[in-house]
């Protein structure tokens, strides 16, 4: 029989355990968010200002805020580029080097090493890279698409963002995908072959039905990152040129820390995390429905 005391004491314990946690939780994250609510509702223009009350009319302006859903639809687009062509690369980076090839341990060290590199370091690498390098090489060689300002044209300033998010990410889903590929049962791919099955039947009917859990995380992990992007994008491009890469976390930074509109700033936020809440909630909820049917 559980006396009272006994019951205690497991609170205690359960206390002693997951109280210091709850308590960096809360202060890392529940706090400031139930804060971020709050100047919501607020017209805070600065934080020496007396902060005024103003109901919902920042999510009004959020919501007719036309830079904030163009830089919104700019960030979907930035989405479907990345999310699909990382996990695409990173599967087969995963698949080479768990095949059996020479040096695999070091490809796969060499592969995962620009994930290592900061955001804000990674693109004032590439910066120079696009900037100084690329053309150099473009003039040497002939090559006019290599001569071209990456930078500082209203497109290409875009693809280079995607290019050196895909470098600095693929790396790290190949490495997810590693796991999953070295645990899928040996007994199953042979018996797939005594069976007839050639390399891409057994790809396509044994492989990835085995590797949707991985697909689950790496889908969830890029889609989050995608929609967050900000250091990258600051770094390489600052949002130019004349504001054509200004993704939508750096737009509510704007509006929040240079225009001063914080109330705004953080309805747009809130609505940015409710978005990504709902596309990342819907992801997850349908690739775990395909991975109990596979």
């Amino acid at each position: 029989m559980i006396t009272e005391k006994s019951r205690l004491k497991s609170l205690g314990n359960q206390l002693f355990f997951t109280g210091p946690t709850i308590i960096f939780f809360a202060i890392a994250v529940l706090i400031p968010f139930a804060y971020g609510l709050y100047l919501t509702l607020t017209d805070m223009t600065s934080p020496v200002n007396p902060i005024k009350f103003s109901g919902f009319g920042n999510y009004k302006t959020a919501f007719t805020d036309t830079a904030f859903w163009e830089s919104m639809w700019l960030t979907v687009e930035f989405v479907l580029a990345t999310v699909i062509i990382i996990n695409i690369l990173g599967f087969i980076l995963a698949f080479l080097v768990t095949s059996g090839v020479k040096m695999q341990n070091f490809f796969r060290t060499a592969l995962f090493t620009p994930n290592l590199i900061g955001g804000l370091i990674l693109g004032y690498i590439w910066q120079f890279i696009f900037v100084q390098t690329l053309p150099s090489i473009g003039d040497k060689l002939g090559i006019e698409w290599l001569r071209l300002g990456w930078l500082g044209d209203e497109h290409l300033a875009f693809w280079a963002i995607v290019i050196v998010t895909i470098w600095q990410s693929a790396g790290y889903m190949m490495i997810i995908f590693v796991a999953g590929l070295v645990n899928v049962p040996k007994d199953v791919m042979e018996a797939a072959t005594i069976d007839g099955a050639n390399a891409w039947q057994r790809l396509r009917s044994v492989i990835l039905p085995l590797m949707v859990p991985s697909f689950v995380v790496t889908v969830f992990l890029t889609l989050k990152n995608a929609f967050m992007v900000y250091d990258v994008n600051y770094s390489l491009t600052a949002g130019g040129p004349y504001g054509s890469t200004t993704m939508v976390s750096m737009h509510v930074v704007q509006k929040a820390f240079t225009e001063n509109i914080y109330g705004v700033g953080q309805a747009e936020a809130i609505v940015l995390f409710i978005i990504v809440a709902v596309i990342t909630g819907l992801q997850v909820y349908f690739s775990k429905r395909m991975e109990v049917a596979a």
